[in-house]
């Protein structure tokens, strides 16, 4: 017998009392979604956590301390050749000439000589994989005409981004100036603008080795290549993004990674060594993973068209703004999330293509978790006192 012989009434009735009770907890427990919320532990001074899609923070600590970044400051440098990219302002296949400055740059490079010429995508390698501060500096003379006005670019997008605790100073990081600073959570809005507006940035940033060729006056020679994000061979969901190393900044990196449909970055600063480094980042990014979920509304209602008043069109179509996510925390059942689209019966001329309608808004339980903007697909102008007069002449004309 399981509990042996049970020798009278009252124990026995105990018994069954317990029973009961020990099948209700675990009958709870299997319908109560669980999360793995336990307490992470990081020795870095400075990290943070956060998931791409959202920017929702999952674990912060001293996220706002300003900290010297090391070369996790070419992400901004990324960001902005990428931009530039983008903007048609430079090509992928351009011929970028080293100039002497920029082969002079010490620390981690890939000995670009002076007169050297490399594609674009070449140097976007050298400085994504090797983090080569001398392709950066060739790449930032490039895009500027020189490293001060690139760098006066990249403060100018870490302002539009909101980045207010951080001032660069250089496009490389190999300053030691205490001019040069950002915080944990700067890198991470950083990150997330690189990742989330070029994802072709993985295209680089998950290569482990790759050959190049260095032509100059003494000839060719093949250089290889080798990433310094050591967690590309150690997480295997590891897609990026940029390590940096300087005595005064310690060992930071800026950890991407992509695991069913969630991509999530890690950023520790000023870590103590390379182990802790690589270890803290994917210690944050196995908790992200195991505390949250993503949900991604794949079906949202069908929009209706909107009846104008007082414009040349009586109507105009309807767009969702983005594709809405929300990261949970909590275990949520994602069926009980109900969608609510709020909008006006009709709308005044003039309407403006691309301005807010209305949203469709998403709730559990009587709790808002966030909105969708329904934007304007058109633009309506609004009708004058000669319009009325046209439309009143087709009517009676085609009456």
């Amino acid at each position: 017998m399981l509990f042996g012989r049970i020798g009278n009434g009252g124990a026995r009735r105990r018994l069954a009392a317990f029973c009961l009770a020990l099948v209700c907890v675990l009958g709870v427990a299997a319908q109560t979604p669980v999360t793995a919320r336990a307490q992470v532990e990081i020795t870095a001074p400075s990290a943070i956590l956060i998931e791409a899609s959202t920017g929702q923070v999952i674990y912060e600590k001293n996220a706002d301390e300003q900290r010297s970044p090391a070369s996790i400051t070419k992400i901004m440098t990324l960001l902005v050749t990428f931009e530039q990219i983008q903007a048609g302002k430079a090509n992928l296949e351009d011929e970028i000439l080293v100039s002497e400055y920029a082969s002079s740059m010490g620390g981690s490079q890939v000995y670009l000589a002076q007169g050297e010429v490399q594609t674009l995508d070449t140097m976007l390698k050298c400085i994504a994989v090797a983090s080569g501060n001398d392709a950066s500096v060739a790449v930032a003379e490039y895009i500027a005409g020189s490293e001060e006005a690139f760098v006066k670019m990249m403060n100018d997008k870490a302002a539009s981004l909101g980045m207010t605790g951080t001032h660069f100073v250089d496009c490389c990081g190999l300053t030691t100036s205490d001019d040069h600073y950002t915080t944990a959570r700067d890198v991470a809005v950083m990150s997330r603008a690189l990742i989330t507006e070029y994802p072709e940035v993985f295209r680089y940033t998950q290569i482990w080795m790759e050959d190049i060729t260095h032509v100059t006056r003494q000839g060719s020679s093949v250089f290889t290549l080798s990433s310094t994000n050591k967690l590309l061979k150690r997480y295997p969901y590891t897609t990026g993004l940029k390590t940096g190393s300087t005595e005064k900044a310690k060992y930071c990196i800026s950890a991407t990674a992509s695991k069913d449909g969630i991509d999530l970055i890690a950023v520790v600063m000023g870590a103590q060594d390379p182990k802790a480094r690589f270890g803290e980042a994917q210690t944050l990014l196995t908790y992200g993973y195991a505390s949250c979920r993503l949900y991604r509304d794949d079906a949202p209602p069908a929009l209706p068209v909107l009846e104008v008043k007082g414009g040349l069109e009586d109507s105009v179509n309807l767009a969702y703004e983005r594709d809405f996510t929300y990261l949970d925390l909590e275990g949520l059942n994602f069926e009980e999330i109900q969608k609510e689209i709020q909008l006006p019966e009709t709308v005044q001329a003039p309407v403006i293509q691309g301005d807010t309608a209305g949203y469709l808004v998403y709730s559990y339980r009587g709790v808002e978790l966030g909105k969708n903007g329904i934007l304007y697909e058109d633009s309506v102008e609004k009708a004058d006192f000669g319009d009325y007069l046209r439309f009143a002449f087709q009517s009676w004309l085609f009456s």
